[in-house]
């Protein structure tokens, strides 16, 4: 982004970590929001955490910048952010598509609300993905917490407000979620980032979901992200 550029509206902050075979699909819908200078600015970050890959080669000529971080979803979120330019932040994972109309969307949605995320549609070969979809979308509504596959975003003020993301190896996405509530109920916007659903297709989609709901439950009982997050590496 040269200096003659109008600032951007919004920040896309992507962490990828050996990510060569789905950071060029992520990363190329985003062109035509990078190119809109006018009326919907948008400058891509990535974050990278030390891949091993050639995600990195495939990523820079799709991003206004890449940056090297240590390994660490957390970490390299923070790291973006603190790059970042615009008065929003979306944090998006890399093997996500934003839905038709993402940035007017998350302007509007700021207007309002300090936060916001997308529901969710998980894409993938297992009969189940429509039903943890809703179940994911709908326990969001409920609880007002959003996990980091379903887009969030944040205005940049409330962001450094709550200090960004606990640097945390797990449930990183949630402990925001809960620094946030207390600012600002979230945006619950009904479009829908489309989202990979590989760890449900390769692990199974319900002993996923019973991981991923023992493992909240533990940490809404106090059991550390650290210890979690072994668990969550040993059960894969």
């Amino acid at each position: 982004m040269s200096s003659a550029d109008p600032a951007p509206r919004l920040s896309i902050i992507m962490p990828m970590l050996n990510e060569a075979d789905s950071i060029e699909t992520a990363l190329v819908p985003l062109q035509s929001l990078r190119a809109q200078h006018l009326s919907a600015q948008v400058e891509v970050i990535v974050v990278d955490g030390g891949s091993g890959d050639d995600s990195v080669r495939i990523a820079k000529p799709l991003a206004d910048r890449v940056l090297s971080s240590p390994p660490g979803r957390a970490r390299q979120m923070n790291l973006g952010a603190q790059h970042a330019s615009a008065p929003a932040l979306l944090f998006l994972h890399a093997d996500s598509l934003l839905p038709e109309g993402a940035v007017e969307q998350i302007t509007h949605a700021l207007i309002h609300h300090a936060w916001g995320r997308f529901d969710i549609a998980l894409s993938g070969r297992s009969r189940w993905l429509p039903v943890v979809s809703w179940m994911m979308n709908q326990r969001s509504r409920l609880t007002g917490i959003a996990t980091g596959d379903q887009g969030m975003f944040v205005s940049t003020a409330s962001f450094k407000a709550v200090e960004g993301f606990p640097e945390q190896p797990l449930m990183e996405d949630i402990a925001l979620a809960e620094r946030l509530k207390q600012v600002s109920r979230p945006a619950c916007l009904t479009a829908k980032v489309i989202s990979s659903g590989r760890r449900w297709d390769q692990f199974g989609a319900w002993k996923t979901i019973r991981l991923m709901w023992r493992l909240r439950y533990r940490y809404w009982r106090g059991v550390s992200a650290t210890q979690l997050a072994k668990e969550y590496r040993d059960a894969r």
